[in-house]
């Protein structure tokens, strides 16, 4: 029997609790809507939020999570250094990273990307028609050509990440402006997948075609094995140093 692939997904939890416009689209919060859409025998789901002590983030929890979904927009600046140094930690080491939405400013993906991760941006419930650019790609898997997300907030180019990601999904809006919406890279041992869709009033975290990306960047980035912590210092060459050279 295959074991199940262990998703944490975070969440501020924040908009949910203090906008009536937004719960009631997510009442129970986007991380609980996310999860019951995605859920899949394969998937064993557990959550996180930003008050719970040390983040809902503890060294225990991480130890324990194969794939670490991430939902931030207005708190990202609360989000502790130290939490973000111990989730950059297991990603090197193996663990996915899937960053959703507004989490391009969160801490964690800025310090992955090692760019400020800018973009443009309008709310005015416009038209998003989503391209699919690499058919062939694991996240891609049983996705139509395009589909349309009927209100969307706008996230537009130039969007300032690193060059090396795979472009997987590609948006067009109703006012004109695209963007790379789908956008995988390896740092380390991890794999991480951000992807725009889902903003906290619309509904779009319960599109199907939404959530099959999702659960399928589950699978893609969850690790086949975690890279052991290990020290840089050698002493003990492999082979035999003749040199003269004296330090």
């Amino acid at each position: 029997m295959v074991e199940s692939i262990r998703v944490l997904i975070w969440n501020e939890f924040r908009h949910e609790r203090q906008q009536e416009k937004v719960r009631s689209v997510y009442p129970d919060g986007l991380h609980q809507a996310i999860g019951g859409q995605i859920a899949a025998p394969d998937l064993s789901i557990a959550y996180a939020t930003l008050d719970e002590p040390e983040h809902g983030l503890t060294e225990e929890r991480l130890a324990q999570t194969d794939v670490l979904l991430w939902w931030g927009h207005c708190a990202h600046a609360e989000v502790q250094d130290e939490i973000v140094e111990r989730v950059q930690r297991r990603v090197l080491a193996g663990m996915g990273l899937i960053v959703l939405h507004s989490g391009h400013f969160a801490k964690i993906f800025k310090k992955l990307m090692g760019t400020d991760c800018s973009l443009l941006w309008r709310h005015c419930a416009e038209k998003e028609r989503v391209w699919t650019v690499s058919p062939g790609h694991p996240i891609a898997k049983d996705v139509p050509e395009s589909f349309v997300i009927p209100h969307s907030e706008m996230y537009g180019e130039h969007f300032g990440i690193p060059q090396d990601g795979e472009i997987i999904f590609i948006s067009w809006y109703e006012g004109g402006n695209v963007f790379r919406s789908g956008v995988s890279f390896l740092r380390g041992a991890g794999r991480i997948f951000y992807f725009a869709p889902g903003h906290e009033t619309y509904p779009i975290y319960y599109d199907p075609v939404v959530s099959r990306i999702i659960r399928n960047a589950v699978r893609w980035a969850a690790p086949s094995h975690f890279l052991a912590p290990r020290t840089t210092h050698t002493p003990v060459a492999v082979e035999e140093i003749r040199s003269s050279a004296v330090n």
